[in-house]
């Protein structure tokens, strides 16, 4: 009980002092303690008082062994709990340091992308490590391991062969962590979808498409198969705008008004105005403006916003140049004398 509560105690001091030097300094680091670290202190604190203050309980040496092996394992659990919370605090720390909102993010989207995968990693490492300890504090369980260790061959083998997909998808996610094909935040075309990089787990990438559903692939599938990264070097695109005009259209009054759209409009980033004939078909022109933008979401209102321009401009200037289909119509046949 002394040790409980000397635990509690210390906790609430600490606590205490992390929120008074927060309202002083308004430290992003002191929240961030105080939010992922408050509950597992609650049980690691007071279970470690309790461990140093073991020796001084009066009990004969059966119940102390059995009280002192209890305490051990959940000494070993909090402890672990607590350092898998603090990789929640330091990635908390990156994240205030390199904003994923920026203009030019291609270098944190990189590190988030590492420190993503490798956060996940180094928690399971610290889980598995955990209750390795636990376990193998048993006498029954160190016996079944030195029996399974000897038939490591074997069981590697049936391991190996079940989870075959399950490591290669483990596998797969350290080559997309360090090569990075792709990374957090990063636009991609996959099986037709337009959307962002949202997360990247051990097995799974999650892309957040355009119309807020989420798209769920595994990991091996960008290893394996071809896909449209937007994003890869840089997050600049160049689009088209397509018209069908008829054939009397005047392309150069027409070159004149991208222009003019395209420096009258907040998101062009100045790049690329191409304005050119691709084709003639039988009956229109085919006209071809090309346009720039600094990111995708940008380039697509872009596109919408200079469609709209041309189009008005034409129906305001030239009516005459929109689609139209000629009909020759032959008079009555002359009748016969």
């Amino acid at each position: 009980l002394g040790g409980l509560a000397l635990g509690l105690t210390v906790r609430f001091v600490i606590f205490r002092l992390l929120r008074a030097y927060d309202r002083r300094e308004d430290s992003a680091l002191a929240r961030s303690v105080s939010l992922h670290l408050r509950t597992a202190s609650t049980w690691f604190l007071p279970v470690l008082a309790i461990s140093l203050l073991l020796p001084l309980v009066p009990l004969s040496p059966k119940p102390l062994e059995v009280l002192r092996r209890f305490v051990e394992f959940a000494l070993i659990l909090t402890f672990a709990w607590g350092l898998i919370k603090t990789l929640d605090v330091a990635q908390d720390v990156v994240q205030l340091r390199y904003q994923l909102n920026g203009a030019d993010n291609l270098r944190v989207r990189k590190l988030f992308t590492q420190l993503q995968f490798l956060k996940k990693l180094l928690a399971s490492l610290v889980a598995f490590v955990a209750v390795g300890l636990v376990l193998m504090s048993f006498e029954t369980v160190r016996r079944l391991g030195t029996g399974l260790l000897t038939s490591a061959g074997i069981a590697s083998v049936i391991v190996g062969f079940a989870a075959q997909r399950s490591i290669s998808n483990l596998l797969a996610g350290f080559q997309i962590a360090f090569t990075q094909p792709i990374r957090i935040d990063d636009v991609l075309v996959v099986e037709g979808e337009w959307g962002r990089v949202e997360e990247i787990t051990f097995t799974y990438v999650v892309l957040n498409i355009w119309d807020e559903r989420r798209l769920v692939l595994p990991l091996n599938y960008f290893i394996e198969k071809p896909f449209q990264n937007w994003t890869r070097t840089n997050s600049r695109l160049t689009g088209v705008v397509f018209l069908q005009t008829d054939y009397t259209v005047p392309v150069e009054a027409l070159r004149v008004e991208l222009r003019r759209l395209l420096e009258a409009h907040p998101l062009w980033d100045q790049r690329v105005c191409v304005l050119q004939v691709t084709d003639s078909k039988e009956r229109t022109l085919e006209l071809r403006a090309l346009v720039s933008a600094a990111n995708a979401s940008a380039l697509w209102d872009l596109r919408c916003a200079v469609r709209e321009g041309l189009v008005a401009f034409l129906q305001r200037e030239f009516p005459g140049s929109l689609p139209r289909t000629r009909a020759e119509v032959a008079g009555p046949p002359e009748v016969g004398s």
